[in-house]
């Protein structure tokens, strides 16, 4: 209960004590504790403000709305650091979280308290970001910001979300672009070019839409009778000596989770082929397929450390942009894989499992545009409804 009195009246140690004048000018004092047991005695000039301050203080603690000040008045660097290490996060995501708030957040907004953290801190913030990232590189990295602060919210530590409606630059569609994807003939190419150790993958990603890091992880565990059971990604540690978990859980799934992928013939072929040519390695106690036999080439192939060997094969290829560099990147063959099934009338919420997609939204952003046969369905329910007496064209 927060108490209202004139220092004047009765502080001894108060320059005015003793105050025997009922209107004296003094100001007046709230006296209150605050939730960790502090006392604070803020002052006021007039009666009126120190009372709407101590109702105000009520009404807050009643409704559970009680910040305690010096809970906001950590630094935003210390807070993130943190906070950070609290998030149970993929490997991946932690180092994108972590360069990002050291490259560009603590740079600019570390000076200030968690609390001091004002909207027009974070406009400025985001028109300096939209000058050295691209617009959906932005958009993306503004997420994890928003977090850091709604947890803070949470915390009691700040009473409002800075990010909240803060215009953020338009970001390109996320629909792939048809340039993106490799037809048939460019598909065989580059399996035909890319070290033969590596063929296999070519036809995991363009076959059965896994991504890189899936296909690298690929072990005979993975292949049933007419599918596969993709289960884990190769960790982008994974080529280091020193790295403690070589496979991870797949992206957007947790420890144990999988999804199953339909097996086609020639796929199924070209597994036997590769395990006759090539075997397996024991690795982290399974059968891996495409663990390097030499030594000095590491552990296992990651994502990045594959990146040559792609590069290598489409410029072997021929398989290049008018500047010289490589047409294609290796999700490129998930794109074939996408768009293949969606052309032959596969349905989207299908094509979205099998690619492991977060949700059909992304599927739809991606790949939406690629269904040909809704068009034509669409035109031709249209004009039934419509004009149902007309023929149609």
């Amino acid at each position: 209960m927060a108490t209202v009195y004139q220092r004047c009246k009765s502080d001894k140690r108060s320059v005015n004590y003793p105050c025997e004048k009922p209107r004296c000018g003094h100001a007046w004092t709230v006296r209150y504790r605050e939730p960790g047991g502090g006392e604070r005695q803020p002052s006021f000039e007039k009666k009126s403000q120190a009372d709407a301050f101590a109702e105000r203080l009520q009404r807050d603690k009643y409704e559970g709305l009680y910040l305690d000040p010096k809970r906001g008045e950590i630094g935003l660097r210390a807070y993130a650091t943190e906070w950070l290490q609290r998030q149970i996060i993929s490997d991946s995501t932690y180092r994108n979280y972590e360069s990002f708030l050291r490259i560009h957040l603590l740079p600019y907004l570390g000076g200030k308290t968690i609390a001091g953290v004002q909207r027009r801190d974070i406009e400025a913030f985001v028109a300096a970001l939209g000058k050295k990232l691209a617009a959906s590189t932005v958009c993306d990295r503004m997420k994890t910001v928003t977090s850091l602060f709604q947890t803070a919210i949470k915390e009691k530590r700040r009473a409002d979300d800075p990010t909240e409606g803060i215009k953020l630059p338009r970001s390109a569609t996320h629909a792939v672009d048809e340039d993106e994807i490799p037809t048939l003939h460019e598909v065989d190419l580059i399996a035909k070019q890319i070290s033969p150790q590596y063929r296999l993958t070519v036809y995991l990603q363009a076959g059965a839409g896994l991504r890189i890091s899936e296909a690298l992880a690929f072990t005979t565990d993975c292949r049933r009778s007419d599918f596969l059971r993709v289960r884990r990604q190769v960790s982008s540690k994974a080529h280091r000596d020193d790295c403690k978990t070589r496979f991870i859980p797949l992206k957007h799934r947790a420890e144990g989770e999988y999804r199953d992928v339909p097996l086609p013939a020639f796929l199924a072929q070209e597994i036997d082929a590769h395990l006759r040519e090539w075997g397996t390695v024991t690795t982290a106690g399974m059968e891996v397929l495409f663990a390097p036999r030499d030594r000095g080439k590491g552990t296992m192939p990651t994502a990045t450390t594959y990146a040559y060997h792609f590069r290598k094969a489409l410029k072997d290829a021929a398989i290049v942009k008018p500047d010289g560099n490589p047409k294609y990147t290796p999700h490129g063959l998930r794109h074939f894989f996408a768009s293949t099934a969606l052309a032959h009338g596969i349905p989207i919420h299908e094509a979205s499992r099998w690619l492991g997609h977060k949700s059909i939204k992304t599927t739809v952003d991606v790949y939406g545009h690629l269904v040909p046969a809704s068009w034509d369905r669409c035109r031709a329910v249209m004009q039934t409804a419509l004009r149902p007496d007309s023929p149609t064209s």
